[in-house]
């Protein structure tokens, strides 16, 4: 197996001018799948950047369909290998928007693990067909907290048994993409507490996330890190100080804007006043 991967990946397709554009990408294709099997993911992320997407593009011809469906299949599976979820989402986006998917009700699950652009995504009639992912997707566009608990009681079992998709499979890199949702879950409700609290105790927002002091501190370190959230946690007295930092001239803008809306009420309120005096008088 390993020295026919080895012949056929070393074969430069591209550079054959007798060949078409299609057996080109057909060969490519073939490449990639072979590189997959015996997870040889740098030759497979290598050989995927020979095959232009814009080839795709032709909508007109099922065989091109089929290659662009292949194509986006062996690009999930080698992101799912590094855990890149925007890409994937962006994979299965692709993969929906093929004609020949939205018209075949037997491939719609490919819809069920797009797991960003989740407003656009909502909004697409066939997502009423699939309404328990489409509850779940749900769950992350509410400024509400999400309970952990719940969540796994009821979307485990449907999500992690998904043949169409198999993305929280029971494989080792299944588990860690389950895990990963999980995260994501935690990362969503900080966040909403950033946008509803200015202070918390660290030990309330832990039992909000269900998880220990020092795992709740840990996501919170990193999003502070990555600049999802502001937040400043004093050990000592275990409070998290979600108070946003504003630089000195957002501050002047702010107050500046405060008092020409003040001025505005008060010019507005002297005006009415002024008119209902006029009528008292002209009455």
């Amino acid at each position: 197996m390993e020295e026919a991967v080895k012949t056929m990946r070393e074969l430069q397709v591209e550079t054959y001018g007798s060949m078409e554009r299609k057996e080109k990408v057909e060969f490519i294709l073939e490449q990639m799948r072979l590189c997959l099997a015996v997870k040889d993911y740098i030759r497979t992320q290598i050989i995927s950047k020979k095959i232009s997407v814009r080839f795709f593009e032709d909508k007109s011809s099922t065989e091109i369909q089929e290659l662009k469906l292949k194509f986006y299949k062996y690009m999930i599976q080698l992101d799912q290998q590094d855990g890149t979820y925007l890409d994937i989402c962006r994979h299965y986006r692709a993969i929906s928007d093929t004609p020949v998917i939205q018209s075949s009700q037997e491939k719609n699950p490919y819809n069920n693990e797009q797991s960003d652009l989740l407003h656009r995504i909502l909004k697409e009639k066939e997502m009423e067909e699939i309404p328990l992912y489409k509850s779940l997707l749900e769950q992350f566009t509410r400024n509400q907290l999400i309970s952990q608990k719940a969540l796994v009681q009821r979307y485990e079992s449907s999500l992690r048994d998904s043949k169409e998709t198999d993305v929280f499979d029971k494989s080792e890199q299944g588990l860690k993409r389950w895990e990963d949702l999980k995260s994501r879950v935690v990362e969503h409700n900080i966040r909403i507490m950033a946008k509803y609290y200015t202070r918390m105790s660290l030990k309330r927002m832990s039992e909000l996330l269900d998880l220990s002091e020092a795992e709740s501190e840990d996501f919170l370190s990193t999003m502070v890190v990555n600049h999802t959230v502001e937040a400043k946690t004093d050990r000592l007295k275990g409070i998290v100080d979600f108070t946003r930092h504003q630089e000195p001239n957002d501050l002047l803008n702010e107050w500046s804007n405060n008092i020409s809306q003040l001025m505005g009420l008060v010019m507005k309120t002297t005006h009415l006043i002024n008119r209902r005096k006029c009528c008292i008088i002209g009455s």
